[in-house]
């Protein structure tokens, strides 16, 4: 499994180590915000559209040689841009790291689900997603000294000897596993699962989890900011919001697996939590700030091992790979979409009301799904 954690959080650590250093640090590359905008995006845009295909493959030909295909692929691109040094190599780098990406993630995924029995799914996924966390608070910190140290060649020689390591610890550790014999799927077959409830709840939480775990990271800052914090309380609270949710998430895991919190519970409670941290980001002041960092990350940690093993129990084992693909696209949609819907209220109103917009979206599904019950209950 560790090889599994180490890929998780290469993946982490590469998205965001790189981003957060590119306005301030690409010289002669990043022109203008909407350059700066093109190769942030570029990454994410990779894995929205090729993950649901790698996670057909992984099925296909099974989980582990896409898993090292992507690590190898990871570190190639990564040192294209160490050799060549180049605002277009940069671009090219960018874009083959978010490919790469594609291709480990949710093989490492299916792995996690493979490698362990249902019933422990909820820890497999709950340090899974620790790791990641890491990943993702470490990224714009040693990032950060990195490109300090010795500019964006660096930082990419790091993810570069990274990805290498982990290709060859996988190689080693992981064992084979075999991909299992498939029923004819049609493309109605396909849409029939997706739509199925079993599948959309669970990604619509994952989804919500990111979008707001997103938001969190680039807007609280922002907030700091308007209310007078320095970079030290902004840069704070998003390393709380990081934390919290790598320290719930194996926690969350270990209580679905004793049957202390069933899924439905744990998403419902996680979602709720989740919007009460923006509502709290709504506060003015360091209190606001940190109380949102830490309530959403305690919510996103909360939804995101039980989301991923909700749908590894609701998924035939051979379709594990194609499973997690797409619930990977809904979280990238969520990466996405929460951070875009809050900017287009903030900018006719205030940034307030962006955040409430969103808890708002958030505390809906919840919400609906009492009215149901209790429909159901009546009926």
């Amino acid at each position: 499994m560790w090889p599994l954690y180490a890929a998780g959080f290469t993946t982490a650590f590469g998205a965001h180590g790189i981003a957060a250093n590119l306005g301030g640090h690409a010289t002669g590359a990043v022109t203008s915000l909407l350059v700066l905008g093109g190769l942030l995006a570029l990454y994410d845009g990779a894995e929205v559209l090729l993950k649901p295909v790698f996670g057909t493959l992984a099925d296909r030909i099974g989980a582990r040689p896409v898993l090292l295909g992507g690590l190898v692929a990871f570190a190639v691109t990564s040192a294209l841009y160490v050799v060549a040094d180049s605002p277009g190599w940069l671009w090219a780098a960018r874009f083959g790291q978010g490919a790469a990406a594609s291709a480990f993630s949710p093989s490492a995924s299916a792995l996690v689900a493979r490698l362990n029995p249902a019933a422990k799914h909820g820890r497999a996924f709950g340090s899974y997603g620790f790791y990641k966390s890491i990943g993702y608070t470490l990224g714009p910190l040693l990032g950060g000294v990195l490109v300090w140290a010795g500019g964006l060649r660096l930082l990419f020689t790091v993810l570069a000897v990274l990805g290498a390591a982990v290709a060859g610890w996988a190689a080693l550790a992981v064992p084979v596993v075999p991909p299992l014999p498939r029923a004819r799927q049609t493309v109605l077959d396909l849409a029939r699962r997706l739509a199925d409830p079993a599948f959309l709840a669970p990604t619509a939480a994952l989804a919500a989890a990111t979008a707001a775990l997103s938001v969190g990271v680039g807007f609280l800052p922002v907030s700091g900011r308007v209310a007078g914090l320095g970079t030290v309380a902004t840069g704070a609270a998003v390393s709380v919001l990081a934390a919290c949710s790598a320290l719930v998430q194996p926690r969350a895991g270990r209580a679905l697996d004793d049957g202390r919190l069933t899924t439905r519970t744990g998403l419902t409670a996680g979602l709720l939590l989740t919007a009460a941290g923006l509502a709290c980001a709504m506060l003015p002041g360091l209190t606001g700030l940190l109380l949102a960092a830490a309530v959403i990350g305690a919510g996103t940690g909360l939804i995101t091992p039980l989301g991923f093993a909700a749908l590894a129990a609701s998924t035939p084992p051979e379709r594990l790979g194609q499973t997690m693909g797409a619930a990977e696209l809904g979280r990238e949609l969520g990466d996405a979409g929460g951070p875009l819907l809050v900017a287009v209220v903030a900018s006719v109103t205030t940034l307030t009301h962006g955040y409430a917009a969103l808890a708002a979206l958030l505390a809906l599904g919840p919400a609906l799904s009492v009215v149901r019950r209790r429909a159901a209950a009546a009926g």
